[in-house]
């Protein structure tokens, strides 16, 4: 219910008709802004469309709003230490292994990375706000299981993260390497070193100027491809993210878990999102239960299908 397709695309036909869509940008600075103030023109349009469209679609369209929140989650909060919010990723990351999800992730982002590699001796991926790093040190294993040539760096705002990272890496004898880095900016990220520009389960920490900028960052630094992985938006997860939290035993986890689901993008949100940040309409969006996969092919001589 929570995806309102056919309110939404009719919205943005309705958008693009008038030329409207994408917006353009010249200088990166102007993305962020730009994209959050399409989104809100997007959501005022698709909010007259379900009027239109008639007492279903309104009422969907309702509970959308009342379910989408911008409150922040507890391991987002700057106002607690780098520790505490440390320990809200460590359950994540337990509750990502007990619920297979790092396997699932792994099998989507294998063929691309195959694909990467018969055009690179070595593929270097860059995740992220990758947290205390459980997908990429999880890649990390499956490259050397395959034999894959992966360089894989992890980054992450927080300090403790990048410290547990490093502790992990060293503990299980990975190859991953974990830096303090602001996603906004990738400064000090030298342009190609990253193929593979990868964001796990945490685009809906980022408004739609954020995620934006950071997808046009990777397209200046190089990338070949930029994936988002995050929940699928739905009423079923809204329920269902912050009762398998819940098996945690702990009452933030258990709330940043339904904060998540309620913050969850949509398809055509991140469709949006994507035609903005490129200028294109080179990415698909698509469903793999219970994620959503965005991927954006960034430079057009290596295709990543």
């Amino acid at each position: 219910m929570l995806q309102l397709q056919t309110a939404g695309y009719k919205a943005l036909d309705h958008i693009r008709a008038r030329g409207e869509y994408p917006p353009k940008w010249s200088h990166i600075d102007e993305v962020e802004q730009i994209t959050d103030c399409f989104m809100e023109q997007f959501l005022a349009e698709r909010l007259e469309v379900s009027k239109e469209l008639g007492p279903g679609f309104l009422i969907a369209e309702m509970i959308d709003r009342v379910i989408r929140t911008d409150e922040i989650e507890h391991m987002d909060d700057e106002t607690i230490t780098g520790s505490e919010r440390l320990e809200s990723v460590r359950a994540l990351d337990r509750m990502n292994r007990m619920t297979l999800s790092y396997a699932h992730q792994i099998d989507l982002l294998m063929p691309i990375i195959e694909e990467i590699s018969h055009h690179r001796k070595e593929v270097g991926i860059l995740e992220l706000a990758a947290g205390s790093g459980g997908l990429a040190l999880t890649l990390a294993e499956k490259a050397k299981e395959k034999n894959f040539d992966l360089r894989i760096t992890a980054s992450d705002i927080v300090p403790d993260m990048i410290s547990e990272g490093n502790r992990l890496a060293a503990e299980l004898n990975l190859p991953v390497n974990f830096r303090q880095l602001n996603a906004f900016s990738l400064e000090g990220i030298e342009p190609g070193s990253a193929d593979l520009v990868l964001m796990s389960q945490s685009l809906h920490h980022f408004t739609p100027g954020q995620l934006a900028l950071m997808i046009a960052q990777a397209k200046r630094h190089g990338a070949s491809a930029f994936i988002g992985i995050d929940g699928y938006r739905s009423l079923l997860l809204t329920g269902g993210v912050p009762l398998v939290a819940s098996l945690q035993g702990i009452g933030t986890f258990t709330l940043d878990g339904l904060t998540s689901a309620r913050k969850f993008w949509s398809e055509i949100e991140l469709d949006i999102i994507a035609g903005i940040a490129t200028g294109r309409n080179n990415h698909q969006v698509s469903c793999s239960w219970p994620l959503t996969v965005l991927h954006i092919h960034l430079n057009e001589s290596v295709r990543t299908d």
